[in-house]
């Protein structure tokens, strides 16, 4: 397990360094994005679809009310599962499906449902903090 941390202090920044992240990822994978509401998941989120080629950044919103927004012709997956309330209405979404596609799979929410990731992810926790900078850690599992 290896965990790298970084300091963003804008949306910019942010948005940059998560363009940089996602090129980096080999395809497919699952990353599963935590933070509290308003930590920058979605702003996060922006720069990987820009990294890959997905879908410029303002073209990301957060899929909350959707649960699935699928960028790039399914090269980005991004799942929210903040509305869900049980494992069985999370695996209804066909998670197994998406996670088998060959794309990046951003996961929101992912947290309360352990049993449904997979294994092998990489997992974004962002921390805002009092100076509305961001500390961003990022672990690749296992």
């Amino acid at each position: 397990m290896k965990t790298r941390t970084f300091l963003t202090r804008t949306e910019e920044e942010t948005i940059a360094l998560a363009a940089q992240l996602a090129r980096e990822w080999p395809v497919p994978c699952c990353v599963v994005l935590s933070g509290n509401l308003g930590a920058g998941k979605t702003t996060f989120a922006k720069g990987v679809a820009e990294g890959l080629g997905a879908a410029p950044p303002d073209e990301i919103s957060s899929p909350t009310f959707a649960l699935i927004h699928e960028h790039g012709g399914g090269r980005l997956y991004h799942v929210d599962l903040y509305r869900l309330d049980t494992e069985a209405e999370a695996a209804s979404l066909g998670l197994d499906e998406i996670l088998a596609q060959p794309a990046v799979v951003l996961l929101e929410w992912a947290e309360k449902f352990p049993a449904l990731l997979p294994e092998e992810r990489i997992e974004i926790r962002i921390e805002p903090q009092a100076d509305e900078s961001r500390l961003i850690h990022v672990t690749e599992l296992p």
